[in-house]
């Protein structure tokens, strides 16, 4: 590993925490900033005596200065990441993604952090039935939060070009494994899947189950980060972080249902 302290914002989420976990396990010093909003403690738990953490919000400047101090790498996971939410409020989950993400860019290029990377999302595709998914196709976004993503990286690209600050942009598709909440309603099918086979109870498809999707394990996903972080031919990129193939949502149920002995026919 080429840096011995990052800053992870959002660490204590689904992907930040494993994130979180990599780090640590390579030795590097690691701050956390999380407003505990949708990320939860308890992923930390084992790791609390060996991190430093604040509970914050990123649009908190004063905050983020203090948690950038002497750090190399900073690992931008934070965001309202509810579809759902920012089409029900725009301009509230904006001052997150978009204001918050120009805070984190601006902090980090004024405390001479070497590199950001950000957390974007492959849902600036819109609904391109194209496949395979590839960064120079044209972006459609379809709602706010896809907007919000394409903004980022945006900035980001504007603070690699403009000021000559190292930016990475990855683009995840659907990220699945432990810590994944499968009671929120925004979680991912995977974990509401398992939660269901689990109880004994029927999931709701919507649709005729054919739609598919690009999964992708979460620890893949700290890979491509780390390997963001470390690589100088990915400075003021944009990458895909999914496997390339995909499974449709009936599929996905028949493979539980095998796995767990829980066979339903789903509503």
């Amino acid at each position: 590993m080429q840096f011995n302290r990052a800053l992870v914002t959002g660490g204590a989420g689904f992907i930040g925490s494993h994130l979180v976990d990599a780090l640590v396990a390579e030795g590097c010093e690691v701050v956390v900033i999380d407003d505990l909003s949708t990320g939860n403690l308890s992923n930390l738990e084992h790791i609390k005596d060996r991190i430093t953490f604040y509970k914050g919000d990123i649009r908190d400047q004063d905050l983020l200065r203090k948690a950038a101090d002497g750090c190399e790498v900073v690992f931008h996971q934070a965001a309202v990441v509810s579809v759902p939410q920012t089409v029900e409020n725009p301009i509230d989950s904006a001052m997150v993604n978009d204001i918050g993400t120009l805070f984190v860019l601006d902090t980090a290029r004024n405390k001479n952090v070497k590199r950001v990377i950000l957390a974007s999302s492959c849902a600036v595709y819109g609904d391109d039935h194209k496949l395979p998914k590839v960064e120079s196709m044209t972006p459609k976004p379809q709602s706010p939060y896809a907007v919000q993503k394409i903004t980022g990286e945006y900035y980001a690209r504007l603070y690699h070009d403009l000021y000559g600050f190292e930016t990475v942009c990855l683009r995840y598709f659907n990220v699945y494994g432990p810590r994944q909440d499968p009671s929120s309603p925004y979680s991912g099918v995977i974990s509401i899947f398992m939660s269901k086979s689990i109880s004994g109870q029927p999931p709701v498809i919507y649709g005729d189950g054919n739609q598919y999707r690009d999964f992708i394990f979460v620890k893949d996903v700290v890979r491509a980060n780390l390997l963001a972080a470390e690589k100088d031919e990915a400075t003021g990129k944009v990458f895909n972080v999914g496997t390339g193939g995909y499974v449709r949502i009936n599929q996905l149920w028949e493979m539980i249902g095998r796995i767990s002995g829980f066979n339903i026919e789903p509503k």
